[in-house]
């Protein structure tokens, strides 16, 4: 059934709350405000009762998927349960309630927030320090590129490239390019892994560093990082490691153990807080000691049991974010790490590889594994077994929301012929991975027995397949009420 815009809803003289009467003359109001921000034409805004209103919005957010509804195992985004204890931390009204331009001394629990998770996320990682302000993984690897070019400029090199795998997420060349540099792809090996003699092949003085996420987009860890970055260091080049996959690493390994000189980490995944459309994100970057001295400005330092603002920076990079970070993600990660300890830490890694290599196992004869090395955090099989009978890795996807779960992530990494990358994450119960099995399995018999349900997919959500082609070319997501 087509639902109605709220404004299909109004109608004159509906109200949904009441407003206390306007003790402020109105002769005051023009002489308090300047007549430029004056409204002289009423707003176009929807008069509905608050019971339409609650129905209205209710009633779309059961449209959607999201992890509250059901398992949503998104390879590489790790989409995991978001505790609600951190959002009524974070709804308290002495934090939403505060001001970034508000005096260091009016905001001394913030500010100890902001230094303690920093402290916290050195611990994990084996960082000397890190940095709060970029607000995604995306704008956490710019930082990164940006801190490298700095180095680099710093010590006279006349740097050029920097590598990359090929099963690197998209954003990794993309930030090099943005941060000045051009991005080489380094092969991988039919196992999955960083091809060391295509790496030496492509490694010349001109190298500024090499972006690797670990364990890898095909939930391999990289058993060579340790040569891998010894010959990024003999050229003087940085190590960068992309953090997109730390759930893997917590309490198990420390990225300054692998080599790496820079490593990005994302709150919204391996930290709890919200994704997506429950954002905002967060890409902290924390670097060793060398490159501490290059990180955005401002940095926050305790000095006599006080926490201030360190602006007088002359090696910083500059400012990346206005003010110093997104302090809603920074509090829901301070409040999950004060629940879980170390030791839980070390327990979410443990059972996100455990939940990820079950539905590896469960899968794997009837699914095309994509190597044989066994992975972490998350699984990835190739389609292309099924796709010989007609069923694309889309279809499938497609027909996974017929029975109420989310797909995974489909055709990424790009090594991999039509993937399917699958991310439990250590929130998921073993009923919810066998629901998830089972209806693998289920789509996999469709696919011999019953082909069109599968192509025609899906056909129990508020719409069918549409036709993303012309959706993505021809967007409109506007209305406007006469």
């Amino acid at each position: 059934m087509q639902r109605k815009l709220i404004f299909e809803h109004s109608k004159e003289g509906k109200m949904g709350t009441t407003l206390p009467k306007c003790d402020v003359p109105e002769q005051k109001i023009t002489n308090l405000i300047p007549k430029t921000f004056l409204r002289e034409i009423r707003n176009n805004l929807p008069q509905v009762s608050e019971p339409e209103i609650v129905r209205h919005y209710t009633g779309l957010s059961t449209l959607n998927h999201h992890v509250d509804k059901d398992f949503y195992p998104l390879g590489s985004c790790t989409m995991k349960y978001n505790p609600k204890i951190n959002e009524a931390v974070a709804g308290n009204g002495q934090f939403t309630e505060i001001h970034p331009a508000q005096l260091s001394e009016t905001t001394q629990g913030s500010l100890q927030i902001f230094y303690e998770v920093e402290k916290y996320l050195c611990e994990i990682t084996g960082m000397n320090a890190f940095t709060l302000h970029p607000t995604a993984g995306s704008h956490g690897e710019l930082t990164g590129v940006m801190i490298i070019r700095k180095y680099h400029k710093s010590k006279g090199n006349e740097k050029k490239y920097i590598l990359i795998p090929d099963s690197a997420h998209g954003t990794n060349p993309a930030s090099v390019m943005i941060g000045g540099y051009k991005a080489i792809k380094v092969n991988s090996t039919e196992d999955g892994l960083v091809d060391i003699d295509d790496l030496k092949l492509k490694l010349n003085d001109e190298v500024a560093g090499f972006m690797l996420t670990n364990p890898n987009t095909l939930g391999i860890f990289e058993e060579n990082v340790l040569e891998i970055s010894k010959l990024i260091h003999s050229v003087d080049g940085l190590m960068y490691m992309d953090g997109a996959n730390m759930n893997a690493l917590l309490g198990i390994v420390k990225t300054v153990n692998m080599g790496f000189d820079i490593t990005h980490l994302n709150l919204h995944k391996t930290f709890s807080t919200p994704h997506g459309g429950g954002g905002p994100g967060s890409g902290p970057i924390g670097v060793t000691e060398k490159l501490k001295k290059f990180l955005p400005t401002p940095t926050i330092i305790k000095k006599d049991d006080k926490y201030k603002l360190e602006y007088n920076l002359p090696d910083s990079i500059g400012r990346i974010h206005s003010y110093f970070g997104n302090f809603n993600v920074v509090l829901k990660t301070f409040v999950y790490l004060k629940m879980l300890g170390e030791n839980g830490l070390k327990e979410v890694s443990k059972n996100a590889i455990i939940n990820a290599n079950y539905i590896r196992k469960s899968l794997m004869n009837n699914f095309q594994i994509c190597s044989p090395k066994i992975p972490m955090h998350e699984c990835v099989f190739s389609g292309d077994i099924q796709k010989g009978k007609g069923a694309k890795t889309l279809d499938i996807a497609k027909r996974l929301l017929d029975y109420g779960m989310h797909a995974p992530t489909i055709y990424f990494p790009l090594i991999v012929s039509e993937a399917l990358m699958i991310e439990p994450t250590e929130t998921e119960s073993k009923e919810t991975l066998d629901r998830f099995i089972e209806i693998m399995l289920k789509i996999d018999e469709e696919i011999n027995t019953n082909l069109d349900i599968i192509k025609n997919a899906p056909q129990n959500t508020p719409n069918s397949r549409l036709d993303e082609a012309t959706a993505s070319r021809n967007l409109d997501v506007n209305y406007f009420m006469k």
